[in-house]
């Protein structure tokens, strides 16, 4: 347990300094391309139609195979890795565990692809700003403006402080770095082909369910922590408490919603809202109440309530582990 500690306490480290650098290959991009290739493999082997209506069942055992193969594939890998790692000593075992638990981590990509659209937006690049926002978000991008940019932005701020850094960290505090890796397959299948579209309604059903019951947990952790972080930076923390309250069930999604919801209220803001997905429109209710226009600004302001809000969830993960081990006598 002390070891995993110090894995995470370094694994955070790294990615404040290094985030997630383009010249590295990345396990996600590993991931990204097996989910590609495997979907490909299984449409042909289970001689799928691509009418929307048609072989559900057929649809829905091909997702479910994919589903188990990159999970026992992801979940192997890293153990594989760590074991053969500790062949050569201890320190190189803790260097290479903590590189693994980094890698499951995009706090401060994260936050370099927002500002990205903030300084786009700050230079009246409208455009350079729907190209910014493009490369974070799945919604079509072409037809927003200022506003929906801003509100664009903020959103994946707000539910990828979960998706990307929360559940993945709580992951490897209860289950190890190999922990992290299962999240974040699951995680990366939900994204590619968990949308409720023709294509990936049957097909994805799997991917898209248990990624929505792994996140219930640390959706919910982000959320409350995130509201003791706009407390702490004097925004309105009270609003944001009811709003996540009263609002984040009207996402379509049973997770993402909360940390919108929170994020809006302390904000003071509109999120959601009716968007564009694959050329269509898609009928979304607006979350929060409408006390100011969103500002460009309240990009940086959501990033300083992520980056509060996992700090204190470090610190506080880190204490109940320790806990547990004087708890159990495993120091």
């Amino acid at each position: 347990m002390y070891e995993r500690i110090m894995i995470l306490i370094m694994a955070l480290i790294l990615d404040l300094v290094f985030g997630d650098p383009h010249n590295w290959f990345h396990p996600v991009m590993a991931m990204g391309r097996a989910i590609e290739w495997l979907e490909k493999a299984l449409r042909k082997i289970f001689k799928i139609s691509d009418e929307p209506e048609e072989d559900k069942t057929k649809k829905r055992i091909a997702g479910g195979i994919l589903v188990l193969i990159m999970l026992v594939v992801f979940t192997v890998i890293p153990l594989v890795i760590l074991n053969i790692s500790k062949m050569f000593g201890e320190t190189i075992s803790w260097a290479i565990s903590a590189f693994l638990a980094y890698q499951m981590i995009a706090m401060k990509q994260l936050k370099k692809e927002s500002m990205k659209v903030y300084d786009a937006l700050k230079k009246r690049d409208i455009k350079g700003a729907r190209e910014a926002v493009s490369m974070i978000v799945g919604r079509d991008t072409k037809r927003l403006n200022e506003s929906g940019i801003v509100k664009a932005t903020v959103e994946t701020v707000a539910e990828n402080a979960s998706d990307g850094v929360v559940a993945p960290l709580l992951f490897m505090m209860v289950f190890g770095v190999a922990g992290g890796w299962f999240y974040k397959a699951v995680n990366t299948m939900d994204s590619m082909i968990g949308y409720k579209n023709d294509k990936y309604r049957y097909f994805g059903t799997c991917a898209a369910r248990l990624d929505d019951v792994l996140n219930f947990i640390p959706a919910r952790v982000t959320a409350l922590f995130m509201v003791i972080a706009a407390l702490f930076l004097n925004l309105n923390w009270k609003n944001a408490f009811k709003i996540w309250m009263r609002d984040a069930k009207k996402s379509t999604s049973p997770n993402s919603g909360q940390t919108e919801a929170v994020m809006a209220g302390a904000l003071g803001v509109t999120l959601l809202g009716d968007a564009w997905y694959f050329g269509k429109l898609v009928k979304k209710p607006e979350i929060g109440d409408k006390l100011r226009e969103v500002v460009p600004e309240d990009i940086e302001t959501a990033n300083r309530v992520m980056y509060l809000s996992v700090f204190m969830i470090y610190i506080v993960g880190i204490i109940v582990m320790r806990a547990v081990m004087y708890r159990f006598g495993w120091v």
